[in-house]
């Protein structure tokens, strides 16, 4: 057991750590840098006698989160700064400085956030169906909603895809997300035959020089931005008649949730997702319990018909 109760130490371990093995982002490292060092400072203001990290108990992270809460601090702030503490004694547990982590068994403080909008398989289906194969974009704007959808893409993977990042033999893409980790993501038939089809259109094409590597292309032969992908989406919607309000990202979230009403797991999810934590991921478990309360209420002999 380490008794050096070198809190610096620790934390500049623990900050190269995040950066060197884990690939985070430098404003992901710098976050909970921020919240470790704010928490050590709660502790040394409130804590007498507290030498290192090795002595923190449980109640002290519980008496930190309590007076988070006492200063109105938002639940989603509560829990991002919590997730912090607990990766920061992970790691202390990795590298033998703990036998175990205080914060294990501290509860997340409930969260109120707004739920995001979901597409049912039916709505999908009838954007998809809506997309005009004859349209000189047709195909690609087909293999890209069906890729956000198959594979719970963000937009900004998707507009960054490369034909290096296509393994069609294999039936996976190469995900290259928030802080360049990659990952790889099963690829739906569907998504891999219109993939396909648009990549024969795109053959003929003369892509720029910045661009030539990058699979879904505007008719000059450049990278598509954002805005462009949330335009061919919304149009999408509008000839199908889907009048919920969508972006690309509603295809992640539809993604997740269906894969959870079908029974996988939190954890398959999270790494299909790309999310560094499972908190991020746990909205889709509220998604999925909101589905099941109404159906009691609509099936139910006593529900809320």
């Amino acid at each position: 057991m380490d008794e050096s109760g070198n809190w610096d130490q620790h934390i500049r371990s623990y900050l190269s750590y995040l950066r060197f093995e884990k690939n985070l982002a430098d404003n992901t490292v710098e976050s909970y840098s921020r919240d470790i060092s704010q928490f050590r400072r709660f502790l040394a203001d409130n804590r007498q006698g507290l030498e290192g990290p090795e002595k923190v108990c449980r109640e002290d992270i519980e008496f930190y989160l309590a007076s988070l809460f006492d200063r109105n601090v938002r639940p989603a702030t509560q829990s991002r700064k919590l997730s912090g503490i607990k990766s920061f004694f992970s790691f202390l547990v990795l590298s033998d400085v703990l036998a175990s982590s205080p914060a294990e068994f501290v509860d997340m403080p409930r969260s109120h956030r707004k739920l995001p909008e979901v597409l049912t398989v039916e709505e999908v289906d009838r954007i998809l169906a809506a997309i005009d194969l004859g349209h000189p974009q047709g195909h690609r704007n087909k293999a890209m909603i069906e890729t956000l959808y198959s594979c719970g893409l963000r937009v900004s993977e998707l507009i960054s895809l490369r034909l290096g990042d296509l393994f069609f033999d294999d039936g996976f893409i190469r995900v290259t997300g928030k802080g360049s980790k990659q990952r790889l993501v099963p690829m739906s038939d569907a998504a891999r035959r219109n993939i396909s089809l648009w990549l024969d259109q795109r053959r003929s094409m003369r892509p720029d020089q910045k661009s030539e590597e990058i699979v879904f292309l505007n008719r000059r032969g450049r990278k598509l931005t954002r805005v462009m992908v949330f335009t061919i989406i919304r149009r999408a919607a509008e000839r199908a008649g889907v009048g919920k309000a969508i972006s690309p990202h509603t295809f992640r979230h539809s993604f997740a949730t269906h894969l959870l009403q079908g029974r996988a797991s939190i954890r398959q999810v999270q790494d299909l997702l790309g999310h560094e934590s499972i908190i991020t991921t746990e909205i889709y478990t509220h998604l999925d319990r909101e589905g099941l309360r109404q159906s009691v209420e609509t099936y139910h002999p006593l529900g809320e018909k």
